[in-house]
């Protein structure tokens, strides 16, 4: 590198000695005395009074000053570079420049000895590190696909009450979950009494080859098989309680299942389709109609106030949405048993597909959301449809035993522009209509086909609440209960609960939470209790930690 710099001096020294050949009288000697006369380099180019940034030399004479200190000025604090310079000024600056660079090579030389081991030792760990680097590179995860996930640890508790007993109808219809004559809440706690720590993990691999498209990967595991947070336990009497994050693969708990693979792209301008082995029904709506957290407490409280318009069915299908401005329209299909080649148990259009179709139709801008669903279900015994932890059990067992249901939905929100003391509000409400047939509901065709089911919810938000980034909120709602009972006269509709949730979300940092949450059910057991005018309700708490990555 002073090489180089060298080299970029000697034309500048030769341009400068050019001119014609001056004699020993043209020497201007007074200059060159006056010249040397100034013993001290100057350091910067300001310490020239004559010279100013308008120059056309002035970057060169900065360079040279500061990168070699070669440069002096006269006594008087000038440099007067308008003046002629004849071959001995010429000689003088560039001998001194010459020096300087003398003196800086012998000084990086004296370094390089005298720092001879350190600097090797440098080198082999530079080698080793591009080694390594080479070997990270050829290995390196897909540039195209992203990894996030989501882990989330629970602990909690059931509090069960009152003193309704069981009769021997109530018994039977309950699974034999109770005996007859049994306090319900003996029953209850006795199943779902205990305190309990679970978690669950999302993995998610999102990959796009074009910017614009998406294939995402969803792994997920847990342990909430044999937990007393809802129907996933199938002993628990209480299904009523089942948490939004309750999960547990089919092979057991700590089991890492595919629970996503769909790959999902723009037709055009203003259509997006999606198609996948295992695909959920909202991951094809081009519009979700809530805005309360789908990740707090309750299941119940997750579905747009309309689980059998938006059941969630996960498994094979595919859809398409059209959407301009905040206005969109969406329609998809899912077979739950659509990876089944025998059409009696599954398959795509089958009677054994447990299928759902929607259709949506939605408009939204950045305060307000509205969105009205329909959803034909075949239920084939409740694989397809309404979930366990969403409906008493009367409402699921409408389900099971149902050939089809239709349902709708009407769903939104409205969010307040700044946070403060109001609240976002999302709303919705669904019905359902059930059809049954010998083969499908057998002795309780008459009691199943016609009946119907509705469900609702109210969901606040308070967001930056106390503190900036903290959020607090509340629901409250029926699960899905039954309403009318069909051709049955026998069996009078009488299937009404409540159900509310009330939490506090400490946001710890931009990665942590930890959410302190309790919920109350009035009526976990629909009309399966109310054969006498005792009670049996359930209370329940936890705090909930959630770690996203």
């Amino acid at each position: 590198m002073k090489f180089f710099r060298q080299l970029l001096l000697a034309p500048v020294a030769l341009g400068l000695m050019a001119p014609v050949a001056a004699t020993a009288g043209e020497m201007n000697l007074d200059g060159i005395n006056q010249y040397s006369a100034s013993e001290d380099q100057v350091t910067s180019i300001t310490q020239f009074s004559d010279v100013q940034p308008t120059e056309w030399a002035y970057q060169a004479l900065s360079n040279l000053i500061e990168r070699y200190g070669c440069v002096a000025g006269y006594p008087d604090g000038t440099f007067r570079g308008k003046k002629p310079l004849s071959r001995w000024e010429a000689a003088a600056l560039l001998n001194a420049c010459l020096d300087r660079i003398t003196e800086v090579t012998d000084e990086l030389r004296r370094l390089l000895k005298e720092f001879e081991k350190e600097l090797a030792i440098l080198r082999g760990r530079v080698d080793n590190l591009e080694a390594k680097v080479g070997e990270l590179e050829a290995n390196q995860f897909s540039t195209t696909t992203k990894l996030r996930g989501v882990a989330t640890f629970t602990i909690g508790a059931n509090s069960f009450g009152g003193d309704a007993r069981a009769t021997f109808g109530e018994s039977v219809l309950n699974g034999g979950k109770v005996a007859p004559g049994q306090r319900f809440s003996d029953a209850a706690a006795a199943q779902q009494g205990a305190t309990a720590f679970n978690y669950n993990l999302d993995l998610f691999l999102d990959t796009s080859f074009t910017g614009k498209d998406l294939l995402r990967t969803r792994l997920r595991a847990g342990n909430f098989g044999s937990s007393p947070w809802g129907a996933a336990n199938g002993d628990n009497l209480v299904g009523l309680n089942a948490f939004e994050v309750a999960f547990e693969g089919a092979s057991g708990a700590d089991s890492v299942e595919v629970n996503r693979l769909f790959y999902q792209f723009p037709l055009g301008k203003s259509f997006t389709a999606t198609i996948g082995g295992k695909v959920r029904q909202d991951d094809m709506l081009a519009f979700w109609p809530s805005v309360y957290p789908a990740d707090t407490v309750l299941d119940i409280f997750t579905y747009g106030g309309a689980p059998g318009a938006y059941p969630l069915t996960l498994g094979s299908g595919g859809g398409i949405w059209w959407k301009s401005g905040g206005f969109s329209i969406s329609a998809n299909y899912v077979a739950a048993n659509g990876n089944v080649g025998n059409p009696n148990f599954g398959g795509i259009g089958t009677e054994g597909s447990a299928q759902t179709g929607t259709a949506q139709i939605a408009w939204n801008n950045e305060n307000f959301g509205l969105a009205a669903a329909y959803t034909y279900t075949s239920p084939q015994g409740g694989l397809a449809g309404l979930y366990g932890g969403n409906g008493t059990p009367l409402a699921n067992l409408g389900y099971a035993l149902s050939s089809s249901v239709n349902s709708v939905g009407v769903s939104g929100y409205w969010q307040p522009s700044n946070s403060g003391w109001l609240p976002s509000v999302s709303l919705g409400w669904g019905l359902n209509s059930h059809s049954a047939d010998s083969s499908s509901a057998g002795a309780l065709e008459d009691a199943i086909d016609g009946a119907t089911t509705q469900s609702w919810y109210v969901g606040l938000q308070w967001t930056d609440v106390f503190i900036k980034g903290n959020a607090a909120g509340m629901a409250v709602g029926q699960a899905t209960f039954l309403t009318n009972s069909g051709d049955n006269d026998l069996l009078e509709a009488n299937d009404g609960n409540y159900a509310w949730e009330w939490w506090y979300k400490f946001q710890v940092t931009d990665n942590i939470s930890v959410t302190p949450a309790l919920f109350y059910l009035s009526v976990p057991l629909g009309q399966l209790q109310k054969s006498s005018s005792d009670t049996f309700d359930n209370f329940g708490g936890l705090v909930k930690t959630t770690f996203k990555f």
